[in-house]
């Protein structure tokens, strides 16, 4: 089996968000780097390129692929903020519904800027989501 290309590097995580051009959106993703921090206990780390995440969690597909990723992460993109709560959103209705402005994909929550979310929310939502996957997987806090 063929690895995932993206992998966790030395880079630094605090460097990358540091140098978020606009100033709103690197607010924003250290803000929300920290409170992961908080929540995983776990330092950032990169992967790849423009992934932030904490900890990892090893996998296995029906299928026989097996692989590793990050709990939880953050990508500040161009357009919004991009969280990874990886369990994906159908068994957070309820926070979803608080959260406030936002978008999502299969495992992706995007979101322009923080002052449009119930940043609380947030923090819970991505608790939850950990818990969860700490309670499926095999996970350690090392990449």
């Amino acid at each position: 089996m063929s690895e995932l290309k993206t992998q966790p590097t030395g880079k630094s995580a605090d460097a990358f968000l540091a140098g978020v051009a606009d100033d709103t959106r690197r607010t924003d993703a250290q803000t929300v780097c920290a409170m992961m921090a908080r929540v995983t206990g776990c330092t950032p780390k990169m992967w790849g390129e423009s992934l932030v995440g904490f900890g990892r969690y090893e996998y296995t597909y029906a299928s026989g692929h097996s692989g590793a990723w990050f709990l939880t992460g953050l990508s500040p993109r161009a357009r919004n903020l991009t969280v990874y709560i990886m369990p994906g959103f159908s068994q957070y209705a309820d926070l979803m519904a608080r959260l406030g402005k936002h978008k999502h994909s299969k495992s992706c929550l995007y979101i322009t800027n923080l002052a449009s979310i119930d940043t609380a929310v947030l923090e819970e939502l991505v608790q939850r989501s950990v818990d969860g996957m700490r309670a499926r997987y095999e996970t350690s806090e090392k990449t």
